[in-house]
């Protein structure tokens, strides 16, 4: 029988640590990098997340920290099945003010499932007029990679711009470990699949975000300029499928 249970509760939002917290991570000199905003609005309402973020949050060292602005990131984690299927799906609402006309990566919307045991995410991003698939092994701040003789960090992103515009889209990524395949979905049609994933993954922290994607200049971060972001999310079901019986 399959499995299933919902993140939500966004009613709790506030009550960081209890179902959702603020994303972020330690650093070596002890202190810790939210990804918070200041001036983020942040409404519950319909059971709906909804976060109002004008962008000031950067790093001018370190890509991953400048690249997220506003995060939280599920307390508990989803364990990966050893056989069958792990599913994930949400909808999504992105807009965005005052962000660069077609570029995707100056102001989105994030959904992200993230494996700190090895650096993996599965991301879809969702801006103005653009969505992107996300295929990646990270080096997130303190997370220790598997070694192998294949590339060991990458990141693989997928454009389209078929998708219903500043309304509610439905995302969904699903993983099987046993196939190592990864698969995504919008609106219930797969646009992406991943075959001969080369990291085994085992636990997922769901993110919802707020974000950018721009290099890091020889000066620092170039990614604010007085964008504004704004995110709604559905709560997020997750449903295990188990493998049949042979």
């Amino acid at each position: 029988m399959d499995q299933q249970k919902v993140f939500g509760d966004f009613h709790t939002i506030l009550s960081e640590g209890e179902v959702w917290k603020i994303g972020g991570f330690p650093l070596p000199d002890g202190s810790f990098w939210s990804y918070r905003e200041p001036e983020a609005v942040v409404i519950v309402r319909n059971g709906i997340l909804y976060v109002r973020a004008p962008l000031s949050r950067q790093h001018d060292k370190i890509q991953i920290l400048d690249n997220a602005k506003h995060m939280y990131f599920s307390v508990e984690d989803v364990k990966v099945p050893e056989q069958g299927e792990v599913s994930f799906e949400v909808q999504i609402r992105a807009r965005t003010q005052n962000t660069a006309e077609g570029d995707l990566y100056d102001g989105y919307v994030s959904w992200n499932l993230l494996d700190f045991s090895t650096g993996a995410a599965l991301d879809f991003f969702a801006g103005n007029d653009k969505y992107a698939s996300v295929y990646a092994v990270l080096p997130f701040p303190g997370v220790k990679v598997p070694e192998t003789d294949k590339t060991r960090y990458f990141s693989i992103f997928k454009e389209d711009t078929n998708f219903k515009p500043r309304e509610f889209n439905t995302y969904q990524i699903t993983y099987n470990r046993a196939k190592d395949e990864v698969g995504f979905y919008l609106n219930g049609e797969e646009v992406r699949r991943e075959r001969e994933v080369p990291v085994k993954f085992n636990a997922f922290t769901i993110a919802l975000g707020i974000m950018t994607e721009k290099d890091l200049s020889p000066e620092g971060s170039v990614s604010v300029h007085g964008q504004t972001v704004i995110g709604e999310w559905s709560p997020v079901t997750v449903t295990i499928k188990e493998a049949a019986a042979e």
